[in-house]
This record gives C-alpha cells, sequence and structure tokens, in this order.
C-alpha cells in the first residue's frame, strides 16, 4: 500500500513538473501577443453601421468575460445608430403619407 502512495505521489509530481516547464514555454498557446493595455480591437465605421460591421465585431476578453467599457461603447453606438435610422424612417414614413394626401386617389392627374 505505502509503494503505490509513493507511486503515485511521485506521478502527480511528474506531471506537475512537466506542467509548469510546457505553460512556461508555450504560454497559453495565444496566436497573437497581448494587446497593450487601454488598446482594444473593438472596431466601428465611423459612418453607418451596416449589419456585417455588427457581425464583425470582436471584444477583448478580460478574466470573467469582455471587458464592460467596450461593450457599453458599442452598445451606445449602436443605440444612436438605431435611433437614427428609426428617426429617418418615422420622416420618410410622414413624406409618404404627406405625397399619397395629395395625389388623387381615382389615378387622375
Amino acid at each position: 500500500m505505502g509503494t503505490a502512495l509513493i507511486y503515485l505521489l511521485v506521478v502527480v509530481a511528474v506531471a506537475a513538473v512537466v506542467f509548469g516547464l510546457a505553460s512556461a514555454v508555450f504560454g497559453r498557446g495565444e496566436e497573437l501577443a497581448p494587446l497593450p493595455s487601454g488598446a482594444t480591437p473593438t472596431r466601428l465605421p465611423v459612418g453607418d453601421v451596416a449589419g456585417d460591421d455588427v457581425r464583425a465585431l470582436r471584444f477583448q476578453q478580460a478574466v470573467r468575460g469582455y471587458r464592460m467599457s467596450e461593450v457599453d461603447w458599442v452598445l451606445d453606438r449602436l443605440a444612436a445608430e438605431l435611433d437614427r435610422v428609426g428617426a429617418e424612417r418615422d420622416e420618410l414614413q410622414t413624406r409618404i403619407a404627406t405625397l399619397e394626401a395629395r395625389t388623387p386617389v381615382d389615378g387622375s392627374s
């Protein structure tokens, strides 16, 4: 029984040393170097935001998920864009209603 316990402890110790060496040599397996503090890969175009722009978004991951400041920034930007598009839609609907009201219904000019 004592020999098996010693064998198990040696195997665990060797595994821990191999894991530690592999972690030190190879790191976390990231393909790119980490971004400098304060930098972000999150980008949106300056003008109109399209669906493909939103689909291409990437947030920098933190220990427990994404950086809240980046997510908040994107959500604020998208909300503003949606507000702009909604206001433009409402204006166009009003213009259409005005034009339809001025156009004769029977089709004669």
